[in-house]
């Protein structure tokens, strides 16, 4: 059993092990995808392959769609080089459910895949043609949200970058570049439009693809390497739009258990491809049962019924809404709570916390009972049932191979967003009053514990990266297990700093609970166990 067009003439051996497959004439929707495609997608990463490629696989199989999608990669070539093309551009997506199923899907819904080389005539101007057409909708992206940036982290230009300003639209060297030289082909050919629509996991993605794109167009603009048009044709909303998204779904990196699974089965050539630049890619991927997928609906040369096969569209103010309702109330918060603790606690999977009674009633409390008070209903999905599933369905799945020490990466830029708003929102009420909240506080007072590197045991651990490590950890660094301590005049700098916690917890009269809870966690040993039980009711 070979995951390629040959491989997959024997249906019945197919089916005969649980594999779901196109129910489609493929070769009648790719010759229908090449003359007019609709979608090209940027990215073929595994949140694709497991999210988009697969809704339009279903509405292919229920002929609500005719054509297919096409996908470029620009980052790392040998995705669709090594993997891609050896496959037919099939894949497999195996959804590891709570209730312990596996269901196997062999996707084939994408029908033509293409490198973002400029120099590449052949594969530059294929990707020339496709913006040529007057059937292409839209061009959306999942390239991470450093993808977008066209400068470094000191905030110079990234070479490529400058060099393209300089050189123009012709054989641009960056991402964005191309993606911008791509989008001046369709401006020269009629000025048809589009819809470019981040799907990448990241606030306003779409204000974020747009400021790049438009920096590109102005500069070329400027120095006379393009139509003066451009500019004009990038900022009509008629012809360019950038839409905001709201993406959710996990798709970990390939797991070996899900490998083993599919080589009982019969499936050859299963092995994962670790390209040159690092990027672990296989022939499957494996991903969580739910996904959401909420899109500003603004798609100047139209769209098809997507939401047939269950993206949600709506307005750029519900986007955001339901962007806030997920990262400060219903899942984040909840995620990085369990990632501190957890770190402190020697737990190794984030789905065997939620065996733990007192650490389920905390992500519990901070969900239910302090954030949801205070949160928008954006009406395209309930907060309550979100945090249901996420509680009861998504954070316990022990299929999913998600660590506290993934998620506790970066969490000093984090809290701001994932509780900040919370707290700024008790602020703001006449009902509410932030002396209520005591389970955000513990958690910052977690995380204040977890900067000392030192588990509740009493042994030494490895944090998980973050910027602001060397600023934050001497604050924590004159702390011993079972010594007295100031612990307020230590933690003061880092208690009043906004740009961690989105206020100053001394203004908010929340740092003297934050500093009593962290005290009585670096009493000695077991400590952190002894105050999540006594405060976590």
């Amino acid at each position: 059993m070979k995951l390629n067009e040959k491989g997959l003439e024997n249906k019945a051996q197919w089916e005969a092990a649980g594999f779901q497959l196109p129910k489609f004439d493929r070769e009648a929707v790719k010759a229908a995808t090449k003359e007019n495609p609709f979608w090209i997608h940027f990215g073929a990463g595994n949140i694709f392959r497991a999210f988009q490629a697969n809704v339009v696989q279903n509405l292919l199989n229920e002929g609500a769609l005719d054509r297919g999608l096409v996908v470029a990669e620009g980052f790392d070539y040998e995705i669709i080089e090594k993997m891609n093309r050896p496959h037919d551009d099939y894949s497999i997506l195996v959804t590891l459910k709570a209730d312990g199923s596996v269901e196997k899907t062999v996707v084939g819904s994408v029908m033509e895949s293409c490198i973002l080389d400029s120099e590449n005539d052949a594969e530059f101007g294929r990707l020339r043609e496709i913006f040529s057409k007057d059937s292409l909708q839209m061009a959306t992206f999942t390239i991470t949200e450093k993808g977008y940036s066209l400068v470094n982290g000191k905030g110079e230009l990234l070479p490529a970058v400058e060099a393209d300003f300089n050189n123009g639209p012709e054989k641009p060297a960056s991402y964005i570049g191309k993606v911008a030289s791509l989008l001046y082909t369709r401006y020269k050919n009629g000025g048809k439009p589009i819809a470019m629509v981040s799907m990448d996991n990241c606030s306003h993605n779409g204000d974020k693809l747009y400021a790049a794109v438009n920096t590109f167009a102005e500069k070329w603009t400027a120095n006379s390497l393009t139509d003066a048009g451009f500019l004009q044709y990038v900022n009509t909303k008629e012809k360019v739009t950038f839409p905001w998204t709201m993406i959710d779904k996990i798709t970990p990196r390939p797991d070996a258990s899900v490998e083993e699974i599919l080589k009982k089965d019969g499936v050859e050539e299963l092995e994962a491809v670790v390209t040159s630049k690092n990027t672990y890619v296989a022939p499957f991927v494996n991903a969580e049962e739910c996904e959401y997928l909420v899109i500003e609906d603004a798609f100047p040369n139209g769209r098809p019924e997507l939401e047939k096969g269950g993206l949600m569209f709506t307005e750029r103010e519900t986007v955001d809404k339901v962007e806030k309702m997920k990262v400060c109330t219903c899942l984040n918060p909840l995620h990085t709570a369990l990632a501190v603790f957890g770190c402190v606690l020697g737990y190794d999977l984030i789905s065997k916390e939620m065996k733990d009674d007192t650490l389920k009633k905390l992500v519990e409390g901070i969900g239910y009972t302090e954030g949801l008070p205070v949160v928008i209903n954006p009406g395209v999905l309930d907060p309550k049932e979100f945090i249901d599933t996420v509680i009861n369905v998504r954070i316990p799945n022990p299929f999913m191979p998600d660590t506290p020490q993934r998620i506790a990466t970066d969490t000093s830029q984090k809290l701001a967003i994932r509780y900040g708003e919370t707290i700024k929102a008790y602020e703001a009420s006449p009902e509410r009053n932030t002396g209520d909240l005591k389970l955000i506080p513990l958690v910052f007072a977690g995380w204040l514990r977890y900067l000392m590197a030192v588990d509740d045991n009493g042994n030494t651990f490895e944090l998980s990266p973050d910027p602001l490590l060397d600023t934050v950890c001497p604050y924590v660094a004159g702390f011993r297990l079972g010594e007295d301590a100031d612990v307020e005049s230590a933690l003061k700098p880092v208690l009043e700093n906004e740009k961690i916690f989105g206020v100053n917890l001394f203004e908010t009269g929340m740092a003297d609970k934050v500093c009593g809870y962290f005290r009585e966690m670096i009493a000695g040993t077991g400590a952190v166990r002894g105050v999540l039980n006594k405060y976590v009711k």
